[in-house]
């Protein structure tokens, strides 16, 4: 799987799992200020901001030119609003990740992973009889989060927490592309194949975590959208559902729900998904946006 993929398994579990280490990451400023865009159609007249999820404390990425367009805009619009809804989300994941009868989680994997799958689960503090409740893609997703107990960051620092707060102050509208229960569909529909490759992928990527965190973050401080698609295509390749289902499709989808907006909002998402296949720049220039990066 790319990093990609394990990038966005990973930050969305941050959203379920509290992740912040002992001690407070120092306080960073972002070098140049992450990849910002005009986006231009007829009546419409925004911007395309991508973000990051979790972040340590302390990241100053506010530059004068996004602060700009965050004034200039008349509405927020980010992947899901509802995802800031801690209670709705836990209860989305918990209906939507469990599932009766399911087999134990060693037993879903192959017989030469069970013994790493062991070590993320004891180094996490959790265990096979807690996880094996959940169906493979949930289960992945907390491993994910016990896996990053050291990387100081978490969604309360975040880039969309902040959107959010200044939205509210200014009295402007927040939106969002989809749901937070499309977010988990993406992965809840994917066939049992699928998401057992995901849980594996999970089990390989979880020691290198850390030092993927660290360089997407110093890419994405800088707007280095280079940095960031060449770390796509670093490693295994990916599941084909999986990136289709995850990544591809969510993209096409909220092609469709920005087509018909009007007047100037200020779209967030993931910084993940503006590199790679089908991403949404190249499919918004498809469909007659100009888009014209300005920071």
């Amino acid at each position: 799987m790319k990093p990609i993929l394990t990038r966005l398994l990973a930050l969305l579990a941050l959203t379920l799992v509290a992740a912040c280490g002992e001690e407070p990451a120092p306080p960073a400023k972002t070098e140049g200020g992450p990849a910002l865009w005009q986006v231009q159609r007829g009546t419409f007249n925004g911007w395309l901001f991508g973000t990051i999820h979790v972040l340590p404390k302390g990241v100053a990425w506010e530059t004068p030119a996004i602060k700009e367009a965050m004034g200039a805009s008349d509405r927020l619009i980010l992947e899901a609003a509802d995802l800031q809804d801690e209670q709705k989300t836990l209860a989305l994941f918990e209906k939507m990740g469990r599932s009766p009868g399911l087999p134990p989680l060693e037993k879903r994997v192959p017989d030469g992973e069970q013994a790493a799958l062991g070590r993320i689960m004891a180094d996490g503090g959790t265990n096979s009889q807690l996880l094996s409740g959940y169906e493979s893609w949930a289960a992945a997703m907390l491993l994910s989060a016990s896996s990053q107990e050291g990387l100081n960051v978490s969604q309360s620092d975040g880039v969309e927490p902040v959107l959010i707060a200044a939205y509210k102050k200014a009295g402007k509208p927040i939106g969002g592309l989809e749901t937070v229960e499309r977010q988990f569909a993406a992965f809840d529909t994917l066939p049992d194949s699928a998401q057992s490759a995901l849980l594996v992928q999970t089990i390989h990527e979880a020691k290198g975590m850390k030092a993927l965190y660290d360089r997407i973050l110093t890419a994405w401080s800088k707007g280095d959208m280079e940095a960031i698609a060449k770390e796509d295509k670093v490693g295994e390749q990916p599941d084909p559902m999986v990136e289709e289902a995850v990544l591809v499709e969510r993209n096409r989808d909220w092609v469709k729900a920005i087509e018909p907006m009007q007047g100037r909002p200020f779209i967030a998402v993931g910084a993940g998904h503006l590199t790679g296949r089908e991403n949404l720049i190249d499919l918004l220039k498809a469909k007659g946006f100009t888009i014209t990066r300005v920071q």
